[in-house]
């Protein structure tokens, strides 16, 4: 999943969401955040790591890092314990 902010600003924060049903069952995704000013050369903002979604807490991970100037940001999925593909049903991007 890729978003182009419109112009280059500072990303500090991303919150990545699940839909919120507890037919969304608890499942962990390896998630990597990656950022880019061009769109063609990205640069690792997070490196891939499990991130726990849970319905209980309202299926969501928001994951901080230091200040970055990007105009696309770019999340990988590479696996998922709860299906076999990666599932974000809303991407957010903040300064921090």
């Amino acid at each position: 999943m890729q978003v182009d902010l419109g112009a280059t600003r500072t990303v500090g924060r991303v919150v990545l969401k699940l839909p919120p049903s507890s037919a969304w069952g608890a499942r962990t995704q390896t998630v990597a955040v990656t950022g880019s000013t061009d769109g063609s050369s990205f640069g690792t903002l997070i490196g891939a790591a499990g991130r726990t979604f849970d319905p209980s807490t309202g299926n969501s991970v928001s994951l901080t890092f230091g200040a970055a100037q990007a105009r696309y940001v770019r999340i990988t999925v590479t696996s998922n314990t709860g299906w076999p593909a990666g599932q974000l049903a809303a991407l957010e991007v903040y300064a921090s």
